[in-house]
């Protein structure tokens, strides 16, 4: 690729719903990795760097490597605000920061991102499934016979309608989520309040009232619940924007949120760095745009192919008979 293509700014905007740090050093790898191309191929190239967890979004983060020579130097604490075009660049907003130039823009802020109407109009959508998630610290004490019943392994089942996954090693807590589907009286504004523990703690304690002990001390020992409406970002809807005005494009979970019901969601957007990586670097595309255009077009395939095999594996876990071992064919 003719260098000339990739100076100014490249601004890459990370947000993958990643939870628990084990997986942060992989993502850190891939896009140091993406940074070296660039730079390899650039002096004056930058990458920029987006990234907060799924539940802080909010709190945002920018990598940026200005030259070769300074690829160690980063600068933090960016949250991107908004972004408009300026004598033909793409002018950035960012929250009690100055804005900056940039010739190309990829996006991945996140399943709500605000910046992708410049690429796509589909909007994102509920799937109607619904998860609780609880936090227990020192589960060892607090929850002994849930915790024994783990042994010392990640725990899975499911009854009638209702899914539990539990981790019983997080970070010296043990975390478990409850997967159902969302009642149609909360579609109405009339779910719970995660801020009122003792009304999250009687819905629980009702839907598992025919469970197990071990189950009923998990759900009285829990200290903090978070509600999380799982929803999709569809990619069989309306076809992306061709007449753009500058380059831009999206990856990860920007550009194809899905359901986490085939454990597929990661290995899709850290597909998406490394085809559009290479397609970047590799010198096989005339122009920023044509490599785009064939980054996008592979995305389609394998990431409709992933959103197609959560949403199935979604409706499945829904059905009142549904087993984690008919999930994993066992």
């Amino acid at each position: 690729m003719d260098t000339s293509l990739v100076e100014g700014y490249i601004f890459f905007f990370e947000l993958l719903d990643m939870v628990g740090k084990e997986l942060q050093h992989v993502l850190l790898a891939v896009i140091g990795l993406l940074a070296q191309c660039l730079v390899g191929q650039c002096a004056d190239a930058a990458v920029a760097l987006q990234g907060a967890l799924a539940y802080l979004e909010q709190h945002a983060q920018v990598l940026i490597v200005e030259k070769a020579d300074a690829f160690r130097e980063v600068v933090w604490d960016r949250k991107s605000i908004g972004l408009e075009q300026e004598n033909g660049k793409w002018l950035l907003h960012f929250e009690n920061k100055p804005t900056a130039l940039a010739d190309f823009i990829i996006v991945s802020n996140g399943g709500m991102s605000k910046i992708r109407n410049f690429v796509s109009d589909n909007e994102v959508e509920e799937t109607g499934t619904f998860i609780i998630q609880g936090d227990i610290p020192e589960p060892e004490t607090n929850c002994p016979e849930f915790y024994k019943l783990c042994n010392n392994n990640r725990l899975m089942t499911a009854h009638q309608g209702n899914l539990l996954v539990a981790n019983p090693f997080n970070n010296g807590m043990l975390t478990y989520g409850v997967i159902f589907k969302k009642p149609e009286e909360w579609n109405n504004g009339k779910g719970l309040d995660f801020k009122d523990t003792k009304s999250v703690f009687e819905f629980l304690t009702n839907r598992f009232s025919n469970w197990s002990n071990e189950y009923k001390e998990l759900i009285r020992s829990t200290t903090f619940f978070v509600g999380l409406t799982i929803k999709i970002f569809p990619l069989d809807k309306k076809p992306w924007k061709s007449n753009r005005p500058l380059p831009i494009t999206l990856i990860g979970d920007t550009a194809h949120l899905m359901p986490p019901f085939a454990g597929q969601g990661v290995n899709i957007g850290l597909m998406d760095a490394l085809i559009l990586s290479e397609n970047l670097t590799n010198g096989k595309f005339g122009t920023i745009q044509s490599a785009i255009d064939d980054y996008e077009q592979r995305m389609f395939v394998y990431a409709t192919e992933a959103q197609a095999d959560s949403t199935k594996n979604e409706i499945e876990m829904r059905n009142p008979s549904f087993t984690f071992q008919q999930l994993m064919n066992v």
